[in-house]
């Protein structure tokens, strides 16, 4: 086992894919010679060499447009997008090519290609590099979306997201890139695209959340374990789209009480979608209104004022608690 953080993790699964198959490029923004902004791809052209990791022209629509030619020629492209609020020059790319491709060629291509995003806040930058965008890509079909909040997961979303037939969104929660480490697996693994992960298991109330956000709930729940004495089942969504949405319906017919978690922005977000879900598949089994806790809706503010636009485990517990206690 090898201890990394999520961003070690990620650089882990792609320098196992590189050196298993011959068809795996990665390419972006400063992703070469210096491992991008973040340094996530740190050491891999120094290995692997320039023709298979390698910088690009400052240009989303071609580093996607590229990605999408790639991938219908026999490659399996991994594309940086250097953050997430850069990609809307090549979201047209995206959404109409990529998204459609198997179905446009009925069948006859399929796009094995992956689009890594740093995403989120909570590192005090500007707002197109901090925002969520996650409802933008969930919308589409034909996209996958997957966020990891886990090195173990970083790790086993990639080489699933690497190996799958399919265009893959990958969102890098930039906020947990370095907060923490976790024992890895040494050899190749996947973690399955479209699985939730029960973290803990509770009879009170489901709480769900994914990426950074996890981490915060994780602090809200063990404070309202330990001075409440409440019984938290928490879930990580782990993939966006598709949404594990029936795992979380077997829990909130355990609990009758579910808490949406996310840091995006909550007009049409993800707990909107997740809540409606469960409505329809557990709504006589409820004993509480469903509720969110995300960001207001508004730009990212700036440096100065983002601690408070972002969710916290203060906020988060406050309304775990009142859907726990709602009589």
């Amino acid at each position: 086992m090898a201890t990394l953080t999520l961003l070690g993790a990620i650089n882990n699964a792609l320098d196992q894919q590189l050196e298993k198959d011959k068809s795996v490029v990665v390419f972006g923004e400063d992703a070469g010679f210096e491992g991008g902004v973040f340094r996530v791809t740190a050491g891999l052209q120094k290995k692997y060499g320039k023709e298979r990791v390698f910088d690009t022209p400052i240009s989303e629509a071609g580093i996607v447009g590229s990605s999408i030619g790639m991938a219908a020629n026999g490659l399996k492209p991994v594309a940086e997008i250097q953050f997430s609020g850069f990609m809307f020059p090549g979201f047209n790319q995206i959404a109409v090519h990529a998204a459609r491709m198997r179905n446009r060629s009925r069948g006859k291509y399929n796009l094995p290609m992956v689009i890594r995003m740093p995403y989120g806040g909570g590192v005090r930058a500007l707002e197109h590099h901090s925002e969520a965008l996650e409802t933008l890509f969930a919308h589409i079909p034909g996209l996958k979306l997957v966020i990891p909040s886990t090195p173990y997961d970083a790790k086993g979303l990639m080489t699933a997201a690497i190996k799958d037939p399919d265009p893959v969104i990958y969102f890098e929660p930039k906020k947990i890139y370095r907060a923490f480490k976790q024992e890895v697996p040494e050899e190749e693994y996947t973690v399955e695209i479209g699985k939730a992960r029960t973290v803990q298991e509770g009879d009170d109330v489901t709480v769900v959340a994914w990426g950074a956000m996890l981490h915060e709930t994780l602090k809200a729940v063990k404070s309202l374990e330990e001075e409440k004495d409440l019984s938290i089942e928490l879930i990580d969504l782990r993939t966006i789209a598709p949404m594990d949405s029936d795992h979380v319906i077997e829990s909130v017919k355990k609990t009758g009480r579910l808490v949406v978690v996310h840091e995006a922005v909550k007009t049409l977000g993800i707990g909107s979608e997740l809540i409606s879900r469960v409505n329809e598949g557990a709504f006589f089994h409820l004993e509480a209104q469903p509720t969110r806790v995300t960001s207001p809706d508004i730009t990212v503010p700036l440096p100065k004022g983002e601690h408070h636009h972002i969710v916290d485990a203060k906020r988060i517990a406050q309304e775990i608690y009142k859907v726990a206690t709602f009589e």
